[in-house]
């Protein structure tokens, strides 16, 4: 049987993600992308190092995510909001993150917003939940999928935390969050864990 166009077949025969199949994406991909998540920590901290991966791959944030969480007081909104100026000059000297000011500064700025955001809607996953894209019909296959144009509900995702006055929370950024966090479903057709997800997605209790 012919894989479907972008899965790769270990030599154990689980199927993968074409981009998934490495030693250092491998756990990822089949563990935690896609699937769904209602944990505020992790929501936040996921939105904010996709901030941080503007401009760079995926995987060298996924090296320093360890870092990062040290760095950062687990992403813990509350704490990071504390952050001054002299905890700025201290992630900028910190060489197991990426130093790049903007994008720390950011993170403190959303973290500074977070509060309002989960007064008024409960929790963060009450807010970004009520942007999930209605579900595909089926998955798709790498060719399918990079014919899809960003979702409307990224967009307008973006567009609500820009007016909140979030930052690094473009409609790419948003898009590729709502990806990892099991918002969408975008393993490809054939995939082990896209089915996984699937299933996980089914019996995921959206929280309101």
């Amino acid at each position: 049987m012919t894989a479907s166009p972008g899965i790769s077949v270990g030599a154990n025969g689980v199927s993968r993600c074409w981009w998934g199949d490495s030693d250092d994406l491998r756990s990822y991909h089949d563990n935690e992308w896609g699937r769904p998540v209602n944990d505020d920590p992790r929501l936040f901290e996921k939105l904010n190092l996709e901030g941080f991966m503007a401009g760079l791959s995926w995987l060298t944030i996924l090296r320093k995510r360890e870092n990062f969480r040290a760095a950062f007081r687990s992403f813990e909104p509350a704490k990071i909001a504390r952050f001054t100026s002299r905890d700025v000059s201290r992630l900028m000297r910190d060489e197991g993150i990426v130093r790049n000011r903007a994008k720390i500064e950011a993170t403190i700025n959303n973290a500074r917003r977070y509060a309002d955001l989960t007064q008024e809607f409960g929790s963060f996953a009450a807010y970004a939940w009520k942007y999930e894209p209605k579900p595909r019909r089926r998955l798709l296959d790498r060719d399918e999928l990079a014919e899809i144009e960003l979702p409307a509900e990224a967009i307008a995702m973006s567009k609500d935390l820009r007016r909140r006055g979030w930052a690094f929370v473009g409609p790419t950024t948003v898009h590729s969050f709502m990806q990892a966090m099991g918002l969408v479903n975008d393993h490809l057709r054939g995939c082990d864990a896209g089915r996984e997800s699937e299933r996980l997605r089914r019996a995921f209790v959206r929280p309101r």
